[in-house]
């Protein structure tokens, strides 16, 4: 049965519109997005066969446009819809996080980091670049890798902080395999980064281990 056939008290759009979001399942903010089933009759059982083909909700929004593209149903229209969607939240999340004093905002961090990295399917290094009183000046994502590295290079992290006049810095990263313990090269990396920034009188503030079972801070493991 088509959505719009369903009983219109019923019909994610309007329990969105009457009830607010908390009261939806993903699927049925999924199912709002795309608006249509693809040719489907139930646009929402296809909403829940894409958060199963990518993993869940942060699979499916970090998806890029061309595995979304490969799958039967899915057009430019839709698949621009969740990726704008994927935008504005991220984009929300950063103006949440700017000029503020992140130090004393852990949990804010945390929440930032997870939604920027944590549904990435490739391990992807990043980081905060942070101004004297510890205040956001920008975000980026840095290198990226495959599914259980990527290649961190010392030179290009030392111009983007030049870049952005940083006094202080986090580091964060993903793990694609759900568990985000730390490895010892992480571990070694990190300390060579924050013995070379030390020169420039720029101090890492923390690194960021990001996964779907929870984050790691080297800060609060006392690894720095």
């Amino acid at each position: 049965m088509r959505v719009c056939d369903w009983p219109a008290p019923d019909q994610p759009r309007n329990r969105l519109l009457s009830q607010g979001p908390d009261g939806l399942a993903d699927a049925e903010l999924v199912a709002v997005c795309l608006g249509a089933g693809g040719g489907r009759n139930d646009v929402v059982a296809f909403a829940r066969e894409l958060l199963a083909r990518f993993g869940g909700l942060p699979g499916l929004l970090h998806a890029d446009a061309h595995a979304l593209l490969r799958v039967p149903g899915l057009g430019p229209a839709k698949v621009a819809a969740l990726m704008a969607s994927m935008a504005l939240a991220e984009r929300c999340h950063g103006r949440n996080l700017a000029g503020k004093v992140v130090c004393s905002n852990s949990s804010l961090v945390a929440g930032f980091l997870r939604h920027a990295l944590g549904g990435l399917q490739r391990e992807t290094f990043a980081c905060l670049y942070l101004d004297t009183r510890h205040r956001m000046i920008a975000f980026e994502k840095l290198f990226y890798g495959s599914v259980d590295r990527a290649c961190v290079y010392p030179r290009e992290i030392l111009k983007r902080v030049l870049a952005h006049n940083a006094a202080a810095v986090i580091f964060a990263h993903n793990h694609p395999s759900g568990i985000a313990e730390p490895s010892a090269t992480d571990i070694e990396m990190t300390g060579e980064l924050k013995s070379l920034l030390a020169r420039l009188d720029v101090t890492v503030l923390d690194h960021v281990v990001v996964a779907s079972g929870g984050e790691v801070s080297f800060a609060e493991r006392e690894l720095l």
